[in-house]
This record gives structure tokens, sequence and C-alpha cells, in this order.
């Protein structure tokens, strides 16, 4: 049993384990006299007003403390993972993974395929629920745990089994029915592929999914990334300017059949099929308070709406003298150029050169900033105007990082180039202050 005990990595200053003495290096056996089997167990025991944990400390004694504190007040502690256990890595083969896509050669952690419902609690992911078991959905059920982010792909059980090459997939409308009875919020989201689970297919998975509202409360649609490592790998095509109006089109109706209904939008474009549509973002009404903006969803809008927000509110300074670089994927390039010919008609002493930078890593078909490698920025802007201060957008960096994909980081970038390198948050305020500086 003593596997399950937890080590304490680190204690937040002035925190409730910090005043009691848990220091690094102890050990949690058990809370409320319940041994702690993850994180699911953990967070689910420490909302309470009243808690007895046991610890075990590094010489072997074991402090039983009674602590009294205010419901959903933390204790402070943080353990070797964020699981407090081992993570479940994906059981399907999916025919767009793009996990699959990638060359040999990058960090380990990347080749790493989780699908552990436990995540999409804990830090937002999206999961398929292949790999659950009646036990996993009655934990998140008895810890009403919310939302579950569910990668849904397509309600066509048979065609579902087959792009998640997997057997045991048609277990999602069970699964969700359990949740759905037991009140917990869900999101939703499928991965469009060409010609396997669009037109029709797509129509189909709307209708069904709409069953489920309103504790399924938004479903995103998102286009299939495709690398230039696809050898061996099922044959899929890229959207075609045609196909995504065709796309939006379905999305839109839908849209207003369920707002008529529900008062909610429910169904939700990824922004890359605006893009390649060259169709306008909706209103900002339209995405029910952006649920979807870690898939891509409204991102753009409220990026446009914030960047508007602030331009309105500042005065012409003709004085002001700025150069500076961005740098951009492809598929935004003109909606970005669009903010920096506004930026320059009211600065026009302050110079912004954008470079939309070819993923030639990836291959040409990825065209979103997300993908981008240092390699590819610096081979690229080594011999342009770069200005006083390059600009790079901060989703090409994980949160708390200065590492790209490739593993070049912002000072490698910056000592290439000899230029100062500034990471931008994605607001529309960051955006216009970083480059007036």
């Amino acid at each position: 049993m003593k596997d399950k005990f937890h080590k304490v990595m680190h204690v937040k200053d002035g925190s409730i384990a910090y005043e009691l003495g848990i220091q690094q290096g102890d050990q949690l056996i058990s809370i409320n006299n319940q041994l702690v089997e993850d994180a699911l167990d953990y967070h689910f025991l420490v909302d309470d007003d009243y808690l007895e944990v046991l610890i075990l400390k590094d010489n072997g004694e074991e402090w039983l403390l009674e602590i009294e504190k205010d419901y959903d007040e933390e204790l402070g502690i943080d353990f070797e993972n964020d699981l407090m256990d081992e993570y479940k890595s994906c059981s399907n083969k999916c025919i767009f993974c793009f996990i699959d896509q990638l060359p040999k050669g990058m960090r380990d952690t990347l080749y790493f395929k989780d699908d552990d419902s436990r995540l999409s609690f804990l830090q937002g992911n999206y999961i398929t629920l292949t790999n659950m078991k009646d036990r996993d959905v009655n934990r998140l059920i008895k810890y009403h745990l919310s939302p579950i982010n569910i990668s849904v792909h397509s309600m066509n059980m048979e065609l579902r089994k087959k792009m998640l090459h997997n057997r045991f997939a048609d277990r999602l409308v069970g699964y969700m029915k359990k949740f759905y009875d037991a009140g917990i919020t869900m999101n939703g989201q499928i991965v469009l592929c060409k010609g396997i689970n669009d037109g029709k297919e797509l129509d189909y998975s709307i209708d069904n999914l709409r069953k489920f509202i309103p504790h399924m409360q938004s479903v995103s649609v998102v286009p299939v990334g495709l690398s230039k490592y696809r050898e061996g790998l099922f044959e899929l095509e890229l959207f075609t300017k045609e196909d995504a109006v065709e796309v939006l089109d379905i999305i839109h109706k839908w849209q207003d059949i369920i707002y008529e209904e529900t008062g909610t939008h429910f169904i939700h474009a990824g922004d890359e099929f605006y893009l390649l549509a060259d169709k306008p973002f909706p209103d900002e009404d339209n995405y029910d308070g952006y649920l979807q903006l870690e898939n891509g969803v409204g991102m753009s809008r409220l990026l446009l709406d914030e960047f508007m927000l602030c331009y309105n509110e500042i005065n012409t300074n003709e004085e002001l003298v700025r150069n500076v670089s961005i740098v951009t994927g492809t598929l935004a390039y003109n909606m970005i150029k669009d903010m920096i010919d506004k930026l320059e008609e009211k600065f026009p002493n302050v110079k912004v050169n954008i470079y939309p930078i070819i993923n030639n890593f990836f291959g040409h078909n990825i065209t979103v900033s997300g993908l981008l490698t240092g390699k590819d920025i610096i081979e690229q802007l080594k011999d342009k105007e770069l200005g006083e201060e390059l600009l790079l957008p901060c989703n090409l960096l994980r949160s708390g990082e200065e590492t790209l994909l490739d593993d070049i980081t912002v000072t490698d970038i910056e000592n290439t180039l000899q230029v100062k390198v500034t990471v931008v948050k994605s607001t529309g305020q960051e955006f216009i202050r970083n480059i007036l500086g």
C-alpha cells in the first residue's frame, strides 16, 4: 500500500500546509481516513471545511493533522505530477492523429499520446473515452467533476470505430448518457476529415449531439492538420476554400435551428474554416462566451474586438518612432496585416514588418502560427529587416516555457538574429502595447 503514498514536491509559502510544517519530501497517506489514489481523490477530499490529513515524514514519523479551513481553500501542496499517478496513454490509432505525423528525433514528450479522463478535468484536455471502464465513469460521476471534454469526431458509431481504429469507440453514447443523467457538464470536439465525417455525417453528428443540451454546452468543429510526414498513414485530403464554405453553411444552419430552440449556438467552427473560406468571423454573441478558445474557436474574433476597443481609445501620435517586426503563420497573415495597417495610419512613424513564416518543418499544409518552429523562423528572418524588436506570438510556446517545438529557445532566436525578442500574449491590448512599446 505504501506505493500509493504521494511525495510532496513543493509547499507554497504562507499556505495551510506551510503553516503546519509539511515539507518537500513528506508523503501524503490519507485524508479523512481515506487513502488517496490519485488527483481525483485528492481534489474531491480537500474540498471540505474539516480535514484529518495523515502525513509520513522523512524520519518515519506519522503526523495526523486536524485542519479547519474554508470549504474550497487549497492546502498549498504540489505533488510529483498533476495526476498523482501514472498517465494513461491513448489506445486509439486515429486516422488523423497529429502525433503520428511527427518526424523522428523530436523530444520524447511530444510523442506521448495522453487520453486520460483526469486530465480533462485538471487541464481541459479532450479525451475519447475509449480506454475508460465503468469504474472510471462512476468515479467522475461520484465526484461530479466538470467539465468533461470529449473528442467525439462522429456520432455514427460504426464510422467512429473506423476513424479511431478502436472497437470500443461505440461506448461513447452510453457514457455520454450517464454523464447527462448525472448532470455532468460536457464539451465536444469534432476533428473534421474531408470525405470522412463531413457533409451528411457532420449533419448527423450535430443532430444527435444537440440531444445532450444543456449538459453538453458546446461542440467545436476543427479541420484536420496534415503534416508532410504521412507516409504509410491513412490517406486524407486538405479542405479547399469551397469545402470550407460548405462546412460553414452546415454549421450556421444548425446554429440557427439550435439557437431558436435553446438560446445557445452550441456548434462552432474553428477560426481556420473562416480564414480558409475568406468569410468574416461571427459576432462575439455567436460564441456563447468563448467556451472553446483553446480549440481555436473565437480566438480571432476576440483578438479583433480587443484590438479595436484599444485602438479606438488611443490618440494619434506623430512623434512616436518605432521599427519592429512580427511573426505570424501564413493563414492569419491578411488579418494581422489589416490590424497593422490601421496602427500605421494612426502612428505614421511606427513601422511594422510582418513576416508570414512558411512551415518547412512540418510542411506547407500547416499554416497556423502555433506549429511554427525556431529553425523556420531563424532561416526565414536572417536576412530580413527586423528593426529594434521581434515580436513572437505566445502560442509558439508551452505555458511557462521558452522552448519551441524543435527545442530552439527564445534566447536562441534572440542571439542568432541579434535582435531583442518579445513574446506577445494573445490579446488585442497586448498586441498594440508591444508594437507601440
